[in-house]
């Protein structure tokens, strides 16, 4: 039986839907799934496009790669590990990481054109673990405010959805 997901923009009052990919990423699904609910604030992406995220303490083991992509799609759904000497250090005492672990990247992909490269470190691949299933529209749209009016005070939340719910 397929698991889902809740994905939040609480402040904005917005929600989707996301179906985890349990066969093609396994171990990314099961130690998100593990460890929900996840989230912290809100974060719209400066290189990669149409992406919010939110970076949580690490969780779970580590897990490699996993469904890589360089170039999400809409819907996508990805899992980012940086470690501590990966994310600039202003950026991590922002969002409050510690300066040696590093932290866990949660992001979603709204929109069409996407290429993970940061200046710092270059290529970023990222674990494709769930697709967003319903709400894509309204959440790319809330998405969007966020990068036109500020993330400051927005959470992005992770919660486990009961397939009952989903539909």
């Amino acid at each position: 039986m397929s698991k889902f997901m809740r994905i939040s923009l609480e402040r904005r009052g917005v929600t989707c839907v996301a179906e985890l990919l349990e066969k093609d990423a396994p171990r990314t699904s099961a130690a998100v799934w593990d460890a929900l609910p996840l989230g912290g604030p809100v974060q719209h992406a400066k290189y990669a496009r149409n992406e919010v995220y939110s970076i949580v303490p690490r969780f779970g083991p580590k897990i490699g790669y996993e469904n890589t992509t360089v170039t999400p799609i809409p819907g996508d759904v990805c899992y980012f590990d940086f470690a501590g000497g990966v994310l600039d250090q202003s950026f991590k005492a922002d969002q409050g990481i510690d300066q040696a672990e590093g932290g866990i990247d949660l992001a979603i992909f709204y929109g069409r054109n996407n290429l993970l490269i940061n200046g710092d470190v270059g290529w970023v691949p990222g674990n494709v673990y769930a697709t967003i299933v319903e709400g894509l529209d309204i959440m790319a749209e809330a998405c969007h405010d966020v990068w036109r009016s500020g993330s400051v005070g927005e959470r992005l939340v992770y919660q486990r959805l009961d397939r009952s719910d989903a539909g």
